[in-house]
């Protein structure tokens, strides 16, 4: 493995990793009295998982699409059409999507404050994760094999958990406030 293709796999497992750590943080954080501080590392680890994620991007731009749009297209397309027998290279807006997204999402909770992010909608938050959760089983089940795949089932079935808790305890401390007028 050269130098390229390992920064480009470092980084990517790098955020996969990041992105399930914070959000275990995130769950644990619901029934803690040091929320504020669970939180605080929620989010300084997702930072650092999103800023991974970028380094995947150009790694992959640099090393293996001699940053071309076109170049790495064509092969989101071939691989699509290896597993599916359909070439289409969609998926690349998916994960420029997935980057953006993160990036706004990151930077509303740096700019907001440690409790905006539990001040938003659930079902958005639920529609946000639940993307995530497709897109790296996807990327590691589906389009990976060997160890890559069983490590990324791992993480799609512990993060698929871990949110599932977070939407009913978000669900339950709503309800709670209802309740009592908060």
């Amino acid at each position: 493995m050269d130098s390229g293709e390992f920064l480009t796999r470092a980084t990517i497992w790098v955020s996969m990793l990041g992105y399930a750590v914070g959000s275990i943080i995130f769950a644990v954080s619901f029934s803690s009295r040091r929320r504020v501080q669970w939180d605080s590392a929620a989010r300084v680890v997702w930072t650092i998982a999103c800023v991974s994620l970028i380094a995947h991007s150009i790694s992959a731009f640099q090393y293996y699409h001699a940053w071309s749009h076109t170049a790495a297209y064509s092969d989101t397309a071939r691989q699509t059409e290896e597993l599916f027998g359909l070439n289409w290279g969609g998926g690349l807006f998916i994960n420029y999507a997935l980057l953006i997204v993160w990036v706004v999402d990151n930077g509303w909770w740096w700019r907001s404050g440690l409790d905006s992010y539990r001040e938003r909608p659930w079902l958005l938050v639920a529609l946000w994760h639940g993307l995530f959760i497709f897109i790296i089983f996807n990327a590691t089940v589906v389009f990976a094999d060997g160890i890559a795949r069983w490590v990324g089932l791992a993480i799609s079935v512990i993060l698929t958990i871990t949110w599932a808790r977070i939407v009913r305890q978000w669900n339950l401390s709503n309800r709670f406030k209802q309740k009592v007028g908060a």
